[in-house]
């Protein structure tokens, strides 16, 4: 086998490395809307205290001083409302 090919199946196997690497960063973002991370949230904890155990939420608003956040998809999520940043009231639609 010559240098060519041998460059050839290094590159290959980089690219195939990088692309899985890639895949499971992707997915391990997803993760972190789980049954464990809910029971870990309490009344009281800051936005930013949520957004360390859940990360960033998909979608945040805002209302008569109230603000809701909700992190994951349609089919599963968790919904955190706060008010002046304090949790009030916290729900969880189909997580594992």
């Amino acid at each position: 086998m010559g240098w060519k090919a041998k460059w050839h199946d290094w590159t290959m196997n980089l690219k195939t490395s990088v692309a899985l690497v890639a895949l499971l960063i992707g997915l391990s973002g997803c993760s972190k809307v789980t049954a464990e991370n809910y029971a870990k949230l309490q009344t009281g904890m800051s936005s930013a205290e949520v957004n360390a155990i859940l990360g960033s939420p998909r979608s945040c608003d805002e209302a008569l001083g109230f603000r809701s956040c909700q992190w994951g998809d349609e089919q599963s999520n968790v919904t955190a409302r706060f008010v002046a940043d304090k949790l009030v009231l916290l729900s969880a639609k189909n997580i594992r």
